[in-house]
């Protein structure tokens, strides 16, 4: 079901969306305390990663010291939703993402690989 509310105005130029406005407290929710998301994987992630077989969600949780329930609890989602994600029984849609995201202050684009981009 794709009707989660949103709090984003989207602001048009030339025809063509050019903005995204959201409320300040929506915004920063996005930053982590120094003032920005983690944008680099660190090479413990890499390791879970690529050695051990995590998925980079996993990866991250567990670097983080954070169970599926901890990581839940903090997304707003369920420790289902998590272990689903997590075990690639499910995909989470882009407001979940965002919401794990948000939790972890990580990147999205760090959490989850899109396996499609590989078969082209």
């Amino acid at each position: 079901m794709m009707n989660a509310p949103t709090d984003v105005q989207i602001i048009h130029q030339d025809g063509k969306p050019a903005f995204a406005v959201l409320l300040i407290a929506q915004y920063q929710a996005l930053l982590n305390p120094e003032g920005e998301k983690r944008a680099t994987l660190p090479h413990e992630v890499v390791k879970m990663n690529l050695q051990d077989g995590d998925s980079l969600l996993r990866a991250w949780r567990r670097w983080l010291g954070w169970s599926q329930s901890e990581l839940a609890r903090r997304a707003g989602v369920t420790q289902a939703q998590v272990a689903r994600f997590e075990t690639g029984k499910g995909i989470p849609r882009a407001d979940t993402l965002l919401r794990l995201s948000n939790a972890m202050g990580v990147m999205a684009d760090l959490l989850w690989e899109d396996e499609t981009d590989d078969e082209a």
